[in-house]
């Protein structure tokens, strides 16, 4: 049998043990993890491998690991841990590594990694915009824009053409780029991984369409039993997101098309449509907090990683329902500057996207796509 030798990287260990996964010493393989998974599947299992490349510091074998992404942290695992390792904690580190690892431009990725980081992350885009409503003399109150009926006007404060073109197109474009060009690395050292073994057993569109029905379904979460309720929370959060990009595309149909500027009568289509996602959305986030909360002994709290995100879901929808009553309520002092810190929370959201816990959607998409590519489902 030939060797093979092993050299482990400890500086990789000791980052997943800062990142999240500190009890990851406490694992002596005893596999109880592998068989109380009901979304491992039956060839190569995880995951106990996961553990053992962890805890050995084999990070080529676990960054480019599509397994760590087919895990949807059910946290069965770590609910029945007879050691407390709780591999589902250790494994959500891993992926935020791994978001690290091939992120685009990798700096940035560092930077939204580290909770010292933070303040940055929203001066940025605080300052930008105070530049910008600056520039339109906006930043005094008794110059505050309103409709020729006399109702507050967000469209003046900041209109469409400043923030849509000059801001959000750019920050649209930025994400989708960096996107890009971190699956295009992640894809690529799949293929190196599985080296002469990588062998294609279903057409990618095909695989595609199917990833495409069980994520739109949630079908994996269906068969977690210790944090059940996480699916209807993400189920919530993931459509509300679909319903607020719908919102989107039709401001910019009614704005550049035909002609309509903002703000909108309460009963128009995509007012109600908005309003309808914006409160899935806090309803799902404010679920997803919940389900936390409830299960923290069993599933574990989460770490800065997973808050991040949580907390920038929130701030999004809580401050854009906050500007929405405000301006119905006609409290100009509170309502402008809840409309700014919507903006803010809503460039972060974005801007930072793959580099951010959201970036999980398109790792595990991207993992899901190969598994079945691949045979590996």
């Amino acid at each position: 049998m030939a060797e093979q030798v092993i050299s482990p990287d400890l500086g990789f260990v000791k980052e997943v043990l800062a990142s999240g996964g500190g009890d990851l010493k406490k694992c002596y393989q005893c596999s109880t993890c592998t068989v109380v998974c009901n979304v491992t599947p039956d060839a190569k299992p995880f995951p106990r491998k996961e553990m053992l490349y962890a805890q050995w510091g084999m990070k080529d074998k676990l960054i480019s690991n599509p397994d760590i992404w087919l895990c949807h942290q059910c946290s069965d695992c770590t609910a029945h841990c007879p050691r407390g390792a709780k591999p589902g904690e250790v494994l959500g580190a891993v992926r935020k590594m791994a978001i690290k690892e091939y992120a685009t431009p990798q700096s940035l990725g560092a930077m939204v990694a580290d909770p010292k980081k933070l303040p940055i992350l929203f001066v940025i885009p605080a300052v930008l915009y105070l530049i910008i409503i600056g520039a339109l003399g906006h930043l005094s109150f008794d110059k505050i824009p309103r409709t020729p009926e006399g109702a507050i006007s967000y469209s003046k404060f900041l209109p469409p053409t400043a923030t849509v073109d000059t801001v959000f197109v750019p920050v649209a474009l930025f994400a989708a780029f960096c996107f890009f060009a971190s699956v295009k690395k992640y894809w690529a050292d799949l293929k190196r991984t599985d080296g002469a073994a990588y062998m294609p057993k279903k057409d990618l569109m095909t695989s595609l369409y199917e990833t495409i029905v069980d994520i739109a379904s949630h079908r994996k979460f269906t068969e977690c039993t210790v944090a059940k309720g996480r699916k209807t929370a993400h189920m919530a959060v993931f459509y509300a997101f679909i319903g607020l990009a719908v919102t989107t595309g039709l401001a910019v149909v009614y704005l550049y098309i035909l002609g309509r500027p903002s703000p909108y009568p309460m009963y128009d289509p995509l007012k109600i449509i908005g309003n309808i996602s914006a409160v899935a959305l806090l309803g799902g986030i404010i679920a997803v907090i919940s389900n936390r909360f409830d299960n923290k002994e069993k599933a574990g709290l989460g770490g800065y990683y997973d808050w991040f995100f949580i907390g920038i879901v929130f701030g999004v929808g809580a401050t854009g329902f906050l500007a929405q009553a405000l301006r119905l309520m006609d409290v100009a002092i509170a309502a402008y500057p809840m409309y700014y810190l919507h903006l803010i929370f809503v460039f972060v959201l974005f801007a930072y996207a793959p580099f951010s816990k959201m970036a999980h959607m398109v790792y595990r998409a991207t993992a899901m796509v190969y598994a079945r590519h691949t045979g590996r489902e």
